[in-house]
């Protein structure tokens, strides 16, 4: 994978975040934001904020059909409108219009194990797509998703082993950005 080029005024976001629930997409965006000197746009909250409701509440009430198009929305306004750190949620890239909005912009794979994922995310936690056999579906979901994650990655980052900072300083490494 290529180095980061030099972004211009305007060009998007200096880092967008990819990963399954549990890498650590807004922990570490949130630590990438400060260093550079950014705001962090999380396109989960985005759309928690967009429907006045928690996303599993959206599953629950709308279904996945209709959380995946706010997620596509919130996708969209997040990689156009927005300059600094950009944390998607896992499943975005599971659509093609959000692949082709990705190509060529500063996207950052974060992988991360499933023993880590397990605990980071918590096995009771709400998550719609991990409610039944937490492990199993992580799994599945990764199988689905891994290939497309990896497709959009201009670099992939390991989380295992590191802490947020430690995370935040390979993907500024990965990318050959600098902090503010």
């Amino acid at each position: 994978m290529s180095a980061g080029r030099p972004r211009e005024a305007g060009a998007g976001p200096a880092v967008v975040l990819v990963g399954p629930p549990g890498a650590g997409k807004t922990t570490v965006g949130k630590v990438l934001a400060r260093r550079l000197g950014v705001e962090l746009r999380d396109t989960d909250a985005d759309i928690e904020t967009a429907a006045g409701k928690a996303i599993p509440e959206i599953f629950v009430d709308d279904g996945e059909a209709h959380f995946r198009a706010l997620e596509r929305e919130a996708v969209r306004a997040a990689l156009t409108g927005h300059e600094g750190v950009v944390s998607l949620g896992g499943g975005a890239v599971m659509d093609a219009g959000t692949r082709e909005l990705l190509a060529g912009l500063p996207v950052v794979f974060l992988d991360v194990a499933l023993a880590d994922a397990v605990k980071r995310v918590g096995l009771d936690a709400p998550r719609p797509l991990l409610a039944v056999n937490p492990r199993k579906q992580w799994r599945t979901l990764m199988e689905q998703r891994r290939p497309l994650y990896t497709e959009v990655a201009r670099a992939v980052v390991t989380t295992e082993g590191r802490d947020p900072e430690e995370t935040a300083q390979a993907v500024l490494d990965a990318l050959e950005l600098k902090e503010a």
